[in-house]
């Protein structure tokens, strides 16, 4: 089985089409929590409440680094999607923890994000522009097929 983490943009449904472009293939997803507000809160939820602003974003990121730490540690390729709307500081930070891990790193993007995330791109092993062609490298890197 391939172990794959989806990271990066949460706002759209590029994971959705990657699952479901794969059903079939042997191939278990994890990622993030996605429902934001969870996501937001989850360090509060479980350590308590903080009344600066600082204090509560902070326990979250701290749970889920936890997470994503596992996450990463246990796949064996890594996605991060970098959207077009919003500035995910986590994705790349997620691509950096990837390339020093030695996973082989997918990198999702548009092409006017070419020039900010090139040192990304360099680290990663694939690069793509569409969820279905990161779906096309998974079942070839599993089978062997090429599209089409």
């Amino acid at each position: 089985m391939l172990r794959v983490y989806l990271s990066g943009e949460i706002h759209t449904d590029w994971r959705d089409q990657i699952t479901e472009g794969a059903a079939g293939l042997d191939i278990r997803f994890d990622g993030p929590v996605t429902d934001h507000g969870a996501s937001d809160d989850c360090g509060v939820a479980i350590l308590g409440a903080e009344d600066d602003k600082y204090w509560h974003d902070h326990k979250g990121a701290m749970l889920n680094a936890i997470r994503t730490r596992k996450g990463l540690a246990d796949a064996d390729v890594v996605v991060v999607r970098f959207g077009e709307k919003y500035k995910q500081w986590n994705a790349a930070f997620d691509a950096g923890q990837a390339a020093a891990l030695g996973k082989s790193l997918i990198v999702l993007q548009q092409p006017e994000h070419d020039h900010a995330l090139k040192e990304v791109d360099a680290a990663a092993l694939a690069v793509a522009r569409e969820p279905a062609q990161v779906v096309q490298i998974l079942r070839y890197v599993l089978t062997g097929q090429l599209p089409g």
